[in-house]
């Protein structure tokens, strides 16, 4: 979508020269805003059922569709333009001797990125073309800035996410990867409305943040003279909708962590986690399989995620691409020196030893992991609120799915010991004095609800940014995310 020259020169003289349209058209008493064009049906509707229609052939169908002016063409009496809408694109002719003089010079005074309505009958142009035989053209709303030149003014990947709106005007692949991300989401719903969960909704502001390790954001309610946090998981809360006997809950919302921008990571970003009475993570594992097997397959890629899922230990897994038994060195030195020994990579900041096994299993493991995989059995000390293993002393029944090189789940057999919460809880404020700035705080209110009795209880949180780059082959989470956290310009 390209600006024709408007009296020569560059973008001021172009802003000028819409400006003055905007201004003759008011004042002529056509009103370049209206409030509403009802009627429009989606330009794919209005193309449908017109295969068939030979070159140059018409018919009676009437239409009234709507959207921004894409391109334009004129030929003396008459004029071409293609109108875009979130479904597609279709030709609009109009021809003086339908319209009239005054609607037709209207319709050749369009710039490129007005928004109009058209009224018209559908037709097969001479050249093949589907279109619209205009009997009546509508000014929707003014364009007084041009669009995005389609090939050259989006080139800047800083510019296609800072005015995200540019760049669904430019690219009909961003606006197909936005309502792809919003099927992903439809079909979640309906996988787990059907399998007889509860969606809820639970604080974003809370006194104290859990169920993650991550730093918070911290902010002050007035009103309360208090300090609260943006959540970093919904886990705690839903968990104690467990105990209140909801038995199968979801809730599909924003967290927020603050920590580094990467491909990976947004500091906003949208999790879905949900959490089922009477089931462990091997029931959770399999719910997961067919979940993401049920969307992918709704996107057209069942193939690829199909169940059942490969299977592999954390402690195996990390064995068998770095060499290093963690298991076996249960302490900081212990496991710094075997890593020595390999001759891997020691970060001096890793002060705790669970934060050097998250490091091995980032930086040697989840990159290998390219076909849907979980990793089952991780160390208690990564994992302060899963439930200990039935069989197999030092780790808990938790596992974190992985595809496409990146982690997209991570779910627990859950505790619902109180007191062996309170120990755990303890146990992270050591950490946290060790200098582990993700440890978790104490949630008294949790853990009183755990003594009120919880059933066993399987949950899970998938990430559905990364499940939509998966789905969609994106690289980084930006281009799934409308509009991403960014430094500043």
């Amino acid at each position: 979508m390209t600006e024709p020259p408007s009296g020569g020169g560059g973008e001021p003289e172009i802003l000028a020269a819409r400006r003055r349209k905007l201004d003759a058209l008011r004042a002529t008493g056509v009103d370049p805003f209206p409030h509403a064009f009802p009627g429009v049906v989606g330009i794919a509707q209005a193309r449908a059922g017109h295969d068939g229609l030979a070159p140059g052939e018409e018919t009676d169908e009437r239409v009234r569709v709507a959207g921004r002016v894409a391109a334009r063409r004129g030929q003396g009496k008459a004029a071409f333009l293609d109108l875009v809408d979130r479904s597609g694109r279709i030709q609009l002719l109009g021809r003086l001797n339908a319209l009239g003089e005054e609607a037709f010079e209207r319709l050749t005074a369009l710039d490129l990125g007005d928004l109009v309505g058209a009224d018209g009958t559908i037709i097969r142009s001479r050249a093949g073309e589907l279109t619209v035989s205009l009997d009546g053209i509508t000014l929707l709303a003014k364009s007084l800035r041009p669009p995005p030149e389609k090939h050259h003014g989006l080139t800047d990947v800083e510019t296609r996410f800072r005015r995200r709106e540019l760049d669904l005007i430019a690219n009909e692949e961003t606006r197909e990867l936005f309502v792809a991300r919003a099927r992903v989401i439809t079909e979640v719903r309906r996988f787990l409305d059907d399998a007889g969960f509860v969606e809820v909704e639970t604080p974003m502001l809370q006194p104290i943040y859990g169920g993650a390790a991550a730093r918070p954001f911290t902010t002050h309610h007035n009103a309360l003279d208090r300090t609260l946090y943006l959540r970093i998981a919904t886990e705690l809360y839903l968990k104690r909708l467990i105990v209140g006997g909801l038995e199968r809950v979801y809730e599909i919302g924003k967290d927020f962590r603050n920590e580094g921008l990467s491909p990976k990571h947004n500091p906003e970003f949208t999790m879905l986690e949900y959490y089922e009475a009477y089931a462990d993570y091997h029931d959770v594992a399999a719910r997961c399989e067919r979940l993401v097997h049920h969307v992918a397959s709704a996107l057209g890629q069942g193939v690829r995620f199909a169940p059942p899922w490969r299977r592999e230990t954390l402690a195996g897994a990390i064995e068998a691409r770095a060499g290093v038994d963690v298991l076996a060195a249960r302490d900081l030195e212990s496991l710094r020196a075997a890593m020595r020994e390999r001759g891997l990579e020691v970060p001096e900041h890793d002060q705790t030893w669970a934060r050097l096994v998250d490091h091995l299993l980032s930086r040697y493991v989840e990159p290998e992991l390219v076909a849907p995989t979980f990793l089952m059995d991780y160390p208690v000390e990564l994992s302060p609120l899963a439930k200990r293993h039935r069989s197999q002393e030092g780790v808990v029944e938790r596992f974190e799915a992985f595809a496409g090189g990146m982690e997209i789940a991570n779910a627990f057999t859950e505790l619902n010991d109180p007191d062996e919460q309170r120990a755990r809880f303890d146990e992270q404020r050591r950490a946290a004095a060790a200098g582990d700035a993700e440890a978790q705080p104490l949630d008294e209110a949790f853990v009183e609800a755990l003594e009120h009795g919880m059933p066993p209880t399987g949950g899970i949180g998938i990430g559905l940014d990364r499940l939509v780059m998966l789905l969609t082959g994106r690289d980084t989470i930006r281009e799934v995310v409308l509009f991403p956290a960014l430094r500043e310009q």
